[in-house]
């Protein structure tokens, strides 16, 4: 655990830390070995949202035994108001197709704000066997290692990444964007989770990363990771990260990339 130099810092990241780490186990050990064979029936959705469901019980609840006079916010239908200015900001289990059809990116995002602004964000990663925390004003970690972004390359080298909307009219808008996007980028990845894209703009993996229409239990955590690696994030250009419009990119990206997504509608249908 590292980062964390004032007392409520630090009590709120190993809370997040054991929390997450917690429920990461519980939807590795816990998924079914043939859940993916049958991911074309109703059955495996159904499994799918018990073990989201279980996942955001037990951080709930871990969260309440230790932090009892917090505020929380969670996908899966937490939401309420605390006495203490710290509000929990919970995506439990972030990459849910993914982790339908067996494929290792999903995470487990928990994010502590603090009088309305993030404070501590944790991204487990238990198909990787990753851990990334970040400390406002601490930096961003991945266990012990310190984190640092990319060096910022030209646009035209940049390695991007981005996700799709459930809608369909929303995704393709979101295709046509991407397509005039490619020709000015190295190249577009689509990973499945807005967490731990926003880990990989980071850890140095990604030089970029957009979406639109994440919610506030997607990009809490990861935002702030990513902004203690030096890498700059935010909405159309002025605004913070939303559901219109969230970037993330190493400093020299982020201004050309957004400034691009801004002229090609990426905020709208």
């Amino acid at each position: 655990m590292t980062g964390a130099r004032d007392p409520l810092a630090a009590e709120l990241l190993a809370v997040a830390l054991e929390a997450a780490r917690r429920a990461g186990a519980l939807l590795r050990d816990g998924r079914p070995a043939d859940l993916a064979v049958a991911a074309t029936k109703s059955s495996p959705i159904d499994v799918v949202t018990e073990m989201d469901l279980a996942a955001e019980k037990l951080i709930t609840g871990y969260l309440a035994e230790h932090r009892p006079d917090d505020g929380l916010l969670g996908e899966e239908g937490a939401a309420t108001e605390g006495a203490s200015g710290v509000r929990w900001v919970i995506d439990p289990l972030d990459g849910t197709v993914n982790y339908l059809y067996g494929l290792p990116t999903w995470a487990v995002s928990i994010a502590a704000e603090l009088d309305g602004e993030t404070l501590v964000g944790v991204v487990e990663a238990p198909m990787r066997g990753e851990t990334y925390h970040a400390v406002r004003g601490g930096g961003a970690f991945l266990g012990e290692h310190r984190l640092a972004c990319r060096p910022s390359p030209p646009l035209d080298q940049a390695l991007v990444s981005t996700g799709f909307n459930y809608v369909a009219a929303v995704r393709a808008h979101q295709a046509q964007v991407a397509g005039r996007l490619i020709p000015q980028l190295r190249d577009i990845r689509r990973s499945g989770s807005a967490a731990i894209d926003l880990a990989d703009v980071a850890a140095g993996r990604l030089d970029g990363y957009y979406e639109r229409g994440l919610h506030p239990w997607d990009l809490a955590a990861g935002d702030l990771i990513a902004r203690e690696a030096g890498a700059l994030t935010g909405g159309r250009p002025g605004a913070p990260p939303s559901g219109d419009l969230t970037v993330a990119a190493s400093p020299g990206v982020f201004t050309p990339l957004q400034h691009l997504l801004d002229e090609y509608g990426a905020w709208h249908d």
